[in-house]
């Protein structure tokens, strides 16, 4: 046997060692699919059945891509820096690069993230005289992002009444916009190349025919347009490497479909379905959990988690009175945890929505205990980076309109809103971008024109991290950070924005300012993870994804919360929440804890509510339940909170009693909110959750046999 394959299990091998053949591996929670991905394509170079350079390997991060790139050098004596390993939003830029004539971009193109996107919307917008508050940038955004993660242009967007189609107007006007500035934004590089493939078949034919094997990660999170790109590359010969795992497709929100999994199937007529059940993350009692909460979806292609390495401790479960009893469990916790020797960067703090963060903050900053809210504002996201990385692609193409913006007038140079004002009317008049129109000003703009001359003047011939020294400080970013009262913390950004380019053109052996810029757009929404001291990781379950820690805390198990109340009417929103529990369960090595409050504080109200139907799918034999006699601590009086009809002093209904209504059935109160116009938040069995008024309620006790 080759040395690659040794040490995988029968299932890892023969997922492995499949012949030409599409295939689904269906990848469970910690079971080595990224080395079983990894491992594939090492076994088909090894064996000849193709060479580096016909590989195309699809993943959803940069950090995953760099893994398995890093692993395969170490398992083979190849180069691994021409292979097209990455990213969809990266390969796809890499074609547009190669093939920008055919995709009708210029050669320089540059990229806007969500917030130059945004601008560029807003800017149209104003433009076309469209009112904002009509039509929120931010929604037209959306709609813009939706339509070409589906694979639409306006041309293609259906208007059913004014309203859809100011929105279509709006479409085309932006994307006529992003083409006269040759700029793209993250959902174009993806619909571009599509669309250049499907129009160029000489183009198709060259790329379908090196790419014989496409492996592609994370499967699940396939959006339309994504699987629809795959299923182009691969044409009706090549064999598809589908890795993924169903049972966490948590991003539906973001346009993943989980039906690509089965779709997948019948398209490319997949014959083997591989299964990797055996866990190497955790013990048996969570995993157990996991696999009783997952088992209560019904669309589900289905598989058992299960390891060798025993059943572990139970899992802890903590009923709180209310959420400051929650959190003061939790600190309590871990500080028994650190005695033991645990390190708090091994313990994750998870929760469902962020607003249940602030207790679980407060808590911890109060007992001395150092913590990160993980998924924080990320280094190329910063202002003070964003205003450097806009001076760079001006040096590079002055024709961005939406670089000039941000930086015209930044540092303050005198340039008002008037004066902008007057230069876009000027470009607009003309039909041609900001920088052209500013070139015919004189004044401050004139100045500014200037300043960018000279920064291109002095950049010529320098080296990346030369260029980031000269155009942080000629364009006056240093001097005016300086002169702020906290700026220390923004020029050593700056310092280290440096430090990104001698590390890029080290890493990639890529010195061109251009290729810094892409690699910037492209990392720009990827968490990179703070230096410095031993913290609590604080989280969404959303985030925790990919990650695992010795302890997990889930706080905030009840009903409305986890499963999120406006997911709880909807059966495929159920299932999601579902998904978000499992995902959340098996990011635990060790130690799990489950937590819950009677009562609640969020959005400015005190909330009652009765722990999630999550634990109720859990086997009581894997808890440990750690105050069963809650009363003990809290008088009946306070933890088990009366609901009372507006003008009565006697008790009438109560959280978690089972009610029913005239029109909507059998149901069960979740939450109450008082004052004038108390109301209570009731979950019937049929209809979903409802808000209904007290005093109009009308509710009955429900009877039962």
């Amino acid at each position: 046997m080759s040395d690659i394959l040794a040490g995988l299990n029968d299932k890892q091998l023969q997922a492995v060692t499949l012949p030409r053949t599409s295939a689904l591996i269906l990848a469970g929670a910690g079971s080595g699919k990224t080395r079983v991905l990894t491992t594939r394509i090492a076994w088909l170079i090894q064996t000849g059945a193709i060479s580096p350079n016909g590989v195309l390997g699809v993943t959803f991060t940069n950090k995953a891509a760099k893994e398995m790139l890093t692993r395969l050098s170490s398992m083979l004596p190849i180069n691994t820096r021409g292979m097209w390993v990455g990213t969809f939003h990266g390969l796809c830029n890499r074609f547009l690069r190669a093939h920008h004539r055919e995709a009708r971009l210029p050669t320089m193109f540059q990229i806007l993230d969500i917030a130059d996107q945004l601008s560029v919307i807003k800017r149209l917008m104003k433009q076309m005289n469209v009112d904002d508050e009509k039509y929120p940038p931010k929604q037209v955004q959306n709609y813009i992002n939706g339509a070409k993660d589906e694979g639409f242009r306006a041309s293609s967007m259906d208007a059913y009444d004014k309203h859809s189609e100011k929105l279509r107007e709006i479409f085309a006007e932006y994307d006529a916009q992003c083409q006269r500035e040759g700029v793209a934004d993250f959902a174009e590089l993806l619909l571009r190349c599509f669309e250049t493939l499907a129009r160029e078949p000489a183009l198709r034919s060259h790329y379908q025919e090196r790419f014989s094997y496409i492996l592609v990660d994370e499967f699940q999170d396939t959006n339309r347009l994504q699987y629809q790109w795959l299923k182009l590359l691969a044409g009706s010969q090549n064999a598809v490497f589908a890795v993924g795992d169903d049972d966490q497709s948590i991003y539906s929100f973001r346009g993943a479909r989980v039906g690509n999994m089965q779709d997948f199937q019948q398209d490319f007529d997949v014959k083997e379905v591989i299964k990797l059940e055996q866990n190497y993350r955790s013990h048996s009692n969570i995993l157990n959990a996991a696999n009783a909460i997952i088992a209560q979806n019904k669309n589900r292609l289905g598989k058992n988690l299960w390891t060798a390495a025993g059943d572990g401790e139970p899992i802890r479960l903590f009923d709180a009175y209310n959420d400051t009893d929650e959190a003061g469990f939790i600190v309590d916790e871990v500080k028994a945890l650190q005695k033991e020797g645990v390190e708090l960067q091994e313990i994750a703090l998870l929760y469902r929505s962020n607003a249940q963060s602030r207790i679980l903050e407060h808590a911890l900053f109060s007992a001395g205990l150092p913590y990160r809210v993980y998924g924080g504002l990320r280094f190329f996201e910063r202002s003070e980076i964003k205003h450097s990385l806009a001076y760079l692609r001006l040096v590079s193409n002055p024709d961005d309109d939406v670089s000039l913006l941000r930086v015209i007038n930044f540092p303050a140079r005198g340039i008002g809103t008037r004066g902008l004002e007057q230069l876009q009317e000027v470009a607009r008049g003309q039909n041609t971008t900001l920088w052209q129109a500013a070139l015919q000003q004189s004044g401050k703009i004139a100045g500014f024109v200037a300043l960018i001359k000279i920064l291109q003047e002095q950049c010529q011939g320098l080296k990346l991290p030369e260029m980031m020294d000269v155009v942080t400080s000629m364009s006056g970013l240093r001097a005016h950070y300086q002169s702020e009262k906290e700026g220390e913390d923004r020029i050593a950004n700056l310092d280290e924005l440096v430090n990104a380019a001698v590390t890029f053109v080290q890493e990639r052996d890529e010195n061109t300012l251009i290729d810094f810029l892409t690699f910037a757009s492209l990392e720009a929404g990827e968490h990179q993870a703070d230096p410095g001291r031993d913290a609590l990781q604080l989280m969404t379950v959303h985030a925790a994804k990919g990650l695992e820690f010795h302890t997990v805390f889930i706080s905030g198990l009840e009903e409305g919360l986890c499963p999120h109340e406006q997911s709880m009417s909807d059966a495929n929103g159920l299932e999601e929440e579902r998904r978000l529990m499992y995902v959340a369960v098996t990011r635990a090595r060790r130690r799990l804890y489950f937590s819950h409050a009677q009562s609640r504080m969020l959005h400015g109200q005190v909330r009652y509510n009765i722990p999630s139907r999550f634990l109720d799918e859990i086997p009581e034999n894997l808890l440990k339940r750690l105050n069963t006699k809650v009363a003990q601590k809290y008088p009946e009086s306070a933890w088990t909170e009366p609901v009372t009809r507006r003008h009565e002093t006697t008790p009438t209904w109560r959280i978690g009693q089972n009610v029913s209504h005239a029109k909507f059935g059998a149901g069960v109160i979740l939450a109450y909110e008082g004052g004038a116009d108390a109301r209570v938040q009731v979950s019937f069995r049929l209809s979903g959750i409802k808000w209904l008024a007290l005093e109009y309620a009308k509710l009955e006790v429900e009877k039962r046999l």
